[in-house]
């Protein structure tokens, strides 16, 4: 192999077309694994970065790992690039969609229920490229709601404090909206629906 490697990019004498580098698959990890060169664990980690589950970016992740439990998704990792966010048992893909009244900060009045991106470019692995347009990309799309409003009873682990409201795909690329507020959600989606019934009304709905 030659010593320069040149760039990601870069076509090598006599090639055709771009050479490209392919991951490891991702492993999952247990917690116990630790780091080489520092006194410390991915346990550690977890704690320090996703211990409060009632900031923005991780409440998002955490709302579609609970519609992933209630689908049954049977992969065993969540794929943060990929075009949906969860895969029902049957093929069916969601994208999943957040919002609290309560933050983790300091606030005077409550916040806002909406829910933006509702389209984005298509992302092609095979390819590295995205499409030209902004696209509805999943069947069916679940908008996720903490329902707590008193910061001192919000429990981050009690599911019963979610709301989730089921559209499907095909309605929202109709309606060309690139975000939507709770009103919109209320009017037009199936719900509130419990995470206990969230898997029959996504099978219905995706089959409606």
């Amino acid at each position: 192999m030659a010593e320069d490697q040149g760039t990601a990019n870069e076509v090598p004498d006599g090639a055709t077309g771009p050479t490209w580098m392919t991951p490891r698959p991702p492993a999952r990890l247990a917690g116990s694994e630790r780091f080489v060169g520092m006194d410390a664990t991915v346990l550690d980690f977890w704690r320090w970065a996703f211990s409060d589950l009632r900031e923005n970016t991780t409440r998002g992740i955490l709302a579609e790992y609970l519609v992933a439990k209630a689908v049954g998704d049977e992969r065993d990792l969540r794929i943060g690039w990929d075009n949906f966010d969860v895969r029902a048992i049957d093929g069916t893909t969601i994208e999943v969609k957040c919002s609290a009244y309560l933050q983790s900060w300091r606030q005077r009045t409550h916040s806002r229920l909406s829910f933006a991106r509702l389209r984005a470019r298509s992302w092609d692995p095979a390819t590295n490229e995205f499409s030209t347009e902004e696209i509805v990309r999943a069947d069916v799309f679940v908008f996720a709601v903490q329902t707590q409003r008193d910061p001192g009873q919000y429990d981050m682990l009690n599911v019963a404090h979610w709301d989730f409201w089921v559209i499907s795909g095909a309605t929202i690329r109709a309606q060309q909206w690139k975000s939507v507020g709770i009103g919109w959600v209320k009017q037009n989606a199936a719900g509130p629906i419990h995470h206990q019934r969230l898997a029959s009304a996504i099978r219905e709905v995706a089959a409606s």
